[in-house]
């Protein structure tokens, strides 16, 4: 069964509140199990130990570990889980949010991530990631991602249109959400600034 994970790295903007406040959310709409890769112990939440010192967003890197068995539905601390999440879930194939302002892009905020496909980007990073955070140091987990399967992962708005929306270019004028399961909070304000 396809788990729910996110990844928090203590220190940082995130903490064990913002993981707390995902699993509220995504319990609602979803029975599926939840886990976070952390460096440190939330109560009442699932944990696996990050097992390196990547910082920031390249604890991301972490899910693709090959010790973390079956498919993932990955979510960035900073959206809002709002329906269901069980159509998106059962994509059944690697799938990417398509980046809210590069069309052609992909947004690592939400990921359906089977097994197989994570595989090859643990050995593609685990090879140099010190070389692979200077070099996508930019752009990021995300522009590492892209270089493996911009052409390869299909779009989860694509699969399920109007599923996730973005606050600030979809959201934030009209309050409207539509259908949307999940919104999306990328950069500020975060979801908690403006109750959500």
């Amino acid at each position: 069964m396809t788990r729910v994970v996110c990844v928090l790295r203590s220190g940082g903007e995130y903490g064990p509140e913002h993981v707390l406040r995902l699993q509220r959310q995504v319990s609602l709409f979803s029975q599926a199990d939840f886990l976070c890769l952390s460096d440190c112990a939330i109560d009442g939440v699932d944990t696996l130990p990050l097992l390196f010192d990547w910082p920031g967003w390249w604890a991301k890197m972490e899910l693709f570990r090959p010790d973390i068995a079956g498919p993932l539905f990955y979510l960035d601390l900073d959206m809002a889980i709002t329906g269901p999440l069980a159509d998106l879930m059962a994509i059944g194939r690697l799938a990417i949010m398509r980046d809210v302002y590069r069309p052609d892009g992909l947004q690592s905020a939400a990921m359906l991530l089977p097994e197989a496909d994570r595989r090859p980007v643990w050995n593609a990073w685990i090879s140099d990631p010190r070389s692979a955070m200077r070099r996508f140091r930019r752009g990021g987990d995300q522009s590492f991602l892209e270089q493996l399967w911009l052409r390869r992962a299909v779009r989860l708005q694509d699969e399920l249109p109007g599923s996730i929306v973005s606050y600030k270019a979809d959201v934030r004028e009209t309050g409207n959400i539509g259908v949307a399961s999940i919104v999306a909070f990328h950069g500020k304000p975060r979801p908690w600034d403006v109750g959500w």
